[in-house]
């Protein structure tokens, strides 16, 4: 055999165990993680409720607007609290960090949180009964991914606190999140449908509209513990991966 020919067989046998090794890192790897049913981006909300039924008299902002902590909402004149503060039920002129009761029974209603105005219930001019909710606001910077998952029993026991999610906007943008909380349902299949929340810090810094909006549909990919013979090979080559960029 001449140098020649040597020289191609081992490198035909190199090649031939670099894509084997490839292949083998590729596969464990989607052994190790599992793409969601169904993923959403959500808000912590807020509802803004009133205790007096009445008219609403003015109107202070709109929905998708910015508010800040302590920024006036709307305002609602109720009868029912003026004759309650005439009797000395309510005191007047109350303020908290909710609203503020004038002595006639106006009631002017507050942004408890900064964020952003989701829904209104009612307009100006409109009626609301006592105990029902005026409106909604997704408070600020607290945006986190809620997702849904299919796996048998033994994939759920390898969903670990902390695990990381890959995130995919709807922009083709990824981001990394980590696992918050984890819910789980058993179907009659034998089947984990879990539900897990997803919190990523450039998420929850992102602002509450566009592709980051409330409600808008997101991929996630959920990686989890793995408990292979490779899994010491498998962190090392990506640990490589990410070293050189890629």
């Amino acid at each position: 055999m001449t140098w020649t020919n040597r020289l191609r067989l081992y490198g035909g046998i190199l090649v031939v165990l670099v894509v084997v090794a490839a292949c083998t890192l590729v596969f464990n790897q989607r052994q190790s993680a599992v793409a969601s049913t169904s993923a959403a981006i959500t808000a912590q909300e807020y509802a803004v409720g009133t205790d007096y039924g009445g008219t609403v008299t003015e109107e202070y902002v709109e929905e998708g607007d910015t508010v800040q902590e302590g920024e006036k909402l709307m305002q609602v004149q109720s009868l029912q609290l003026a004759q309650d503060i005439r009797k000395g039920v309510v005191g007047a002129n109350t303020k908290t960090s909710a609203y503020e009761i004038a002595a006639d029974g106006l009631i002017t209603f507050k942004a408890e949180v900064s964020g952003t105005v989701a829904k209104l219930d009612v307009k100006a001019g409109g009626y609301v009964q006592a105990g029902s909710e005026l409106g909604t606001i997704h408070k600020s910077q607290s945006l986190f991914v809620t997702s849904e998952f299919l796996v048998s029993p033994r994939d759920y026991g390898r969903i670990a606190d902390g695990a990381s999610v890959d995130l995919l906007l709807p922009n083709d943008r990824s981001i990394e999140g980590t696992v918050k909380n984890v819910s789980v349902v058993t179907d009659g299949d034998g089947q984990a449908k879990t539900t897990v929340s997803v919190e990523s810090p450039e998420l929850s810094a992102s602002p509450s509209s566009g592709v980051t909006s409330p409600g808008t549909p997101v991929d996630a990919t959920l990686h989890l513990r793995d408990d292979g013979r490779l899994a010491g090979v498998t962190d090392g080559f990506r640990d490589f991966l990410r070293q050189i960029g890629l």
